[in-house]
């Protein structure tokens, strides 16, 4: 089962696949992975976190305070912490687990071109994946790639049915759950 996620920013992607993740751990499903988090500064967001959901490791992926790197808006993106974390990440998920979480295929981690190997061998592999892609995915070859591949389902997320999501995608997972 592949699925992706979208919708537009701050719209809880994030938080969804978060949620998926606790639910599929609480069903003693394996799960592993890469989410990705703002850092905020006196309310303003500075940065973003990528994390493995696996062992907890965090890098700074993007941040304000950079002076180097591929530039997406404000930011400076690290590829070398996309690649060290985000990267490491989903290769140890496919390796051994049941779930592979990838938050999210979008222009910082687009950067990496390890970030889009790791991403083709998850989307290859036999193991189920969730996915968030930005918004405008379909503006880049690759995400139109991943998109259009057989077999994926994509579900957008909106304020009418973000509640929701979580278990309608834990039930395409598990069906007997």
């Amino acid at each position: 089962m592949k699925i992706l996620v979208t919708g537009r920013p701050g719209i809880g992607k994030t938080t969804l696949v978060s949620k998926l993740a606790q639910m599929l751990r609480e069903r003693g499903v394996s799960v592993g992975g890469m989410i990705t988090y703002e850092t905020r500064e006196k309310g303003v967001r500075t940065g973003f976190l990528v994390e493995d959901l696996k062992t907890g490791l965090k890098g700074l992926m993007a941040s304000v305070n950079y002076d180097s790197g591929p530039r997406v808006g404000k930011y400076f993106v690290s590829v070398a912490e996309i690649e060290r974390v985000g990267v490491k990440a989903i290769q140890n998920a496919v390796a051994c687990d049941e779930v592979v979480i990838i938050d999210e295929i979008g222009p910082m981690e687009l950067y990496s071109e390890s970030f889009r190997k790791a991403v083709s061998q998850a989307f290859s592999s036999p193991r189920s994946v969730v996915a968030t892609i930005h918004h405008r995915a379909s503006q880049n070859s690759f995400c139109r790639s991943i998109i259009s591949s057989s077999g994926v389902s994509t579900f957008t997320v909106t304020l009418e049915n973000r509640n929701q999501l979580p278990k309608t995608i834990l039930d395409k997972l598990l069906p007997s759950s």
